[in-house]
């Protein structure tokens, strides 16, 4: 810790970030040992991160993130979509298909950026703010493949020395073909990047393209 550091501030994330990191919640005991304070001072920690709704009690003690973690998260949205688009758009215009970025919202996959290319004459409307499972769509299957899970993914390939990008025709849109790819390497961010055409099959070119398009929506977020 230096002067110009909180060191209250900087214990609260860390148990907001111990908290992140597990499914079956922390008690009081356990978060002390973590951050190698006695419990005094955690149950002031998690009464103050309580009332702002960050964290949650359940009835058996065990701390848990709450709900505000979720509202704040949306707010990073718009963010993430300013510095994706200009990959996006390149990507939309490169391919002639509509581009986007999707993103993990608890168990479903949302669209949280779009790009339709200027020059065709036609293309597939996508729409921000579009759900759908994750076990359903390129856009959800990517993701689940970035997790390393591999049931729902019928058709999913390489690229030599890049991660690798999912094919999928007909899950969400009649006629309509997608590939995506998983966004790797941004902390704390799950997702996908990819295109959806009107088309029987998906041209050759395109699911490398998706996935260079992928590694630089990652940098532009990293």
């Amino acid at each position: 810790m230096t002067a110009e550091t909180s060191q209250t501030l900087d214990r609260g994330l860390r148990v907001l970030k111990l908290l992140a990191d597990t499914d079956h919640g922390l008690t009081v005991t356990e978060l002390a040992g973590k951050l190698g304070v006695n419990r005094t001072v955690v149950y002031r920690l998690l009464a103050t991160l309580e009332q702002h709704a960050l964290v949650r009690r359940d009835l058996g003690g065990r701390a848990r993130v709450g709900l505000g973690v979720l509202r704040l998260a949306h707010q990073v949205h718009p963010l993430l979509r300013e510095a994706a688009l200009p990959a996006l758009r390149s990507l939309a215009e490169d391919i002639g298909a509509t581009a986007h970025l999707t993103l993990v919202d608890g168990t479903e996959a949302l669209a949280v950026a779009v790009v339709e290319p200027s020059w065709t004459d036609y293309h597939v409307a996508y729409r921000t703010g579009f759900r759908h499972t994750l076990e359903r769509g390129a856009a959800g299957r990517a993701i689940l493949a970035g997790r390393g899970v591999h049931p729902y993914v019928p058709e999913q390939r390489c690229v030599e020395g890049q991660p690798g990008f999912v094919l999928s025709h007909g899950d969400l849109e009649a006629g309509a073909s997608s590939a995506a790819a998983p966004l790797l390497g941004v902390t704390g961010i799950e997702g996908s990047v990819g295109v959806v055409m009107l088309a029987d099959s998906i041209p050759e070119r395109v699911g490398p393209r998706v996935v260079e398009a992928a590694l630089e929506v990652a940098d532009a977020l990293g």
